[in-house]
């Protein structure tokens, strides 16, 4: 993709040179080829966009409210306009069946621009309390960080609610899957946001990243990652006790109780897990069955699984494409020879790439039975198209097993709904799912435990990025 702009930065308004020299090629991971060369910021260059945003800070935050929410409504038109770019962008640089870059991928930055601004218009920004007025106003310049396995969605999570709450931002996407974060600065330029408002700095974590998260005159850090990662922001964050915002990993429970659509609730669970290649931090990654219908469950399963077409991301009939690197791919299939040494049941699936796929770096479509919540590939967060299926005598086992993790991010009930709902309250879970439900771009997003703090989407995600100020004897309003 020809893409100039991966070799500058855009800082105050305009996209500058890098103060440095050090460059990286953007790998197509389903061809292994490199598409495109990408400038690595440091130090000085995340320096310079902190120093921009810091300027701007003080005449955006007192922009009216409906101002701030008008300027995004025109990053929202920008983004329209340029929709099958973005869809494009995201499966050349991590390998998306453009179908799916279209409908889910693209989709999620435009719906979750769209939730933003329908909050923003409803939500209660001051309100007198006794003789106070509590006042919500942005928390000031923030450092945000993103994936590569929701480009989009991340970003747009974390910038449409940050500027309506009136802070200013630096961003710095995953070097990993960066052209369509180049693609949303291009966006907020063309929608007039104001020199220094907006900033993108490409980099790695390690420099640029660290730095943002260390800086002095940064006062939040948005992150969504690793949980290994996480801890490493959080550390360098603490010295200044900025605001630390996180959305990390996840090894979520869906536990089929036992008067669910056993067929139905296993087949929507595998699509649920493998969805995105898998490379989702909230995937139902861990199947909980009742015990009797265990083997019914490896039927289903398999058969689903086998249905999954790994190929070309540009041709039509693929349904799964690649993981995003060969260390993620050479990691997922350590994980897989775990679970065989480990014992469990290989249903379908298993070590090395799918037939017919001679280069990317694609995944057999893998689903393990007779699974035990102490297993390796029950504990760690694998990030591919893997399956877990775990057998369990009673409600309460599941329910002690789901939440027999270190993570909290998501977790997912099949079966009648008063029960799926008193089970849903037993969970350690930041967001709970029954019966397979549309995508909630309104409910909370985020996690307990090492899953990560604060929460994203909507008026909730505004609300991460606002302080809270009390004015003392303010009187009537």
């Amino acid at each position: 993709m020809d893409c100039l702009n991966l070799l500058k930065f855009y800082i105050n308004g305009a996209w500058v040179e890098p103060l440095g020299k050090a460059r990286m090629g953007v790998e197509n991971p389903a061809t292994e080829e490199i598409v495109a060369e990408l400038a690595l910021g440091n130090e000085a260059d995340a320096d310079l966009a902190v120093a921009a945003a810091r300027a701007a800070f003080d005449s955006f935050s007192v922009w009216p409210v409906a101002e701030r929410i008008a300027l995004v409504q025109r990053i929202l038109d920008e983004y329209n306009a340029r929709y099958e770019e973005f869809a494009q962008a995201i499966s050349l640089e991590m390998g998306a069946p453009l179908e799916f870059a279209r409908s889910a991928q693209a989709w999620a930055g435009q719906v979750h621009i769209e939730s933003t601004i329908a909050a923003a218009k409803t939500m209660q920004w001051e309100y007198s309390r006794g003789n106070s007025r509590i006042v919500h106003e942005g928390i000031g310049v923030c450092a945000l960080i993103t994936p590569w396995n929701w480009p989009m969605n991340q970003i747009a999570c974390k910038v449409a609610p940050a500027l309506i709450a009136g802070c200013t931002v630096v961003l710095k996407p995953s070097e990993i899957a960066p052209i369509s974060g180049v693609l949303f600065a291009e966006v907020c330029h063309a929608a007039g946001v104001p020199a220094g408002v907006f900033n993108l700095v490409n980099g790695t974590g390690p420099v640029v990243g660290a730095r943002l998260a260390s800086h002095p005159q940064v006062d939040m850090v948005s992150f969504t990652g690793s949980t290994r990662a996480g801890t490493a922001v959080a550390a360098a964050a603490a010295p200044t006790v900025k605001r630390v915002a996180q959305e990390l990993g996840g090894k979520s429970a869906n536990i089929l109780l036992p008067g669910a659509d056993i067929a139905a609730a296993v087949a929507a669970g595998v699509e649920g897990c493998f969805g995105n290649t898998g490379q989702s931090c909230d995937a139902p990654t861990r199947m909980l069955v009742p015990r009797d219908r265990h083997a019914e469950a490896l039927q289903v399963a398999k058969a689903t699984a086998e249905a999954m077409v790994p190929g070309d991301p540009r041709e039509a009939a693929t349904t799964q494409g690649p993981v995003i690197s060969k260390a993620q791919f050479d990691k997922i299939q350590g994980l897989i020879q775990k679970g065989i040494d480990e014992g469990a049941t290989l249903v379908t699936g298993g070590t090395g790439r799918p037939a017919g796929l001679n280069r990317g770096y694609f995944v057999k479509p893998t689903v393990f039975g007779d699974v035990t919540n102490q297993m390796t590939i029950a504990r760690e967060e694998i990030f591919g198209p893997v399956l877990s299926i775990l057998p369990y005598d009673t409600v309460d086992e599941a329910v002690a097993m789901a939440n027999d993790t270190v993570y909290g991010l998501a977790a997912y009930v099949q079966g009648p709904l008063p029960e799926a709902r008193a089970v849903a309250r037993r969970l350690r879970a930041g967001q709970v799912s029954l019966n397979y439900p549309d995508w909630d771009t309104f409910a909370p997003f985020g996690g307990y435990k090492q899953s990560g703090n604060g929460r994203e989407y909507a008026d909730w995600g505004i609300h991460d990025f606002c302080e809270v100020k009390a004015i003392v004897g303010y009187g009537e309003a």
